[in-house]
């Protein structure tokens, strides 16, 4: 799983950065001058680089979160039904229950920051005053730019329990090879 995730979620992470600097550059033009077509072509690219990136890191969270449910799950049923060490799922179930929150908070905060794209966007219908002194847009930014951090972080600590949960199960393919041979079954 770790060679699946690892380049899924670099290039989630790749995408928000280029999300970003695509809104960077809106800064430099005026999106609500209709003459000015460049600035408005960059707020439709950095729109839609936002929206795909959003579906990326849900689609990313959500193998993660999928992939704890199934091998959760499997490594439940084998250990019961070759009277393996419960400790196995014990140590499974804990992985899963330390990755759940770190998929949950990547998969919010990238709403989060969607959400604060569209009360920024100048056509919006949200005329609300900003808190703190700045803008809807300068309040983008900042969540834009932490939610990154956040986001690539939690994929660190993912890929890290990932590898750890890897090892479990290696450990009971290794006990259920191991009592297939004593049984003569094949394996």
């Amino acid at each position: 799983m770790d060679r699946i995730i690892t380049p899924l979620a670099s290039l989630t992470v790749l995408l928000m950065l280029l999300t970003v600097g695509v809104g960077l550059w809106l800064g430099t033009g005026d999106i609500r001058d209709p003459a000015d077509t460049v600035a408005r072509s960059w707020f439709r690219l950095h729109f839609m680089l936002g929206v795909a990136s959003g579906l990326a890191v849900v689609l990313v969270n959500s193998i993660l979160v999928t992939y704890y449910i199934g091998t959760g799950r499997w490594c439940k049923e084998v250990v019961q039904t070759y009277s393996l060490d419960p400790d196995l799922v014990v140590r499974s179930a804990r992985l899963k229950r330390q990755a759940f929150p770190y998929a949950m908070t990547n998969m919010l905060l990238i709403v989060g920051v969607l959400a604060l794209g569209g009360v920024a966007d100048p056509a919006g219908l949200v005329r609300a005053e900003p808190p703190g002194g700045l803008s809807w847009g300068q309040w983008h930014l900042l969540a834009a730019a932490a939610t990154v951090a956040i986001i690539t972080y939690g994929y660190f600590v993912l890929w890290h329990l990932i590898r750890e949960h890897q090892v479990v199960i290696r450990e009971i393919l290794g006990h259920v090879e191991r009592i297939r041979r004593e049984r003569g079954l094949p394996v």
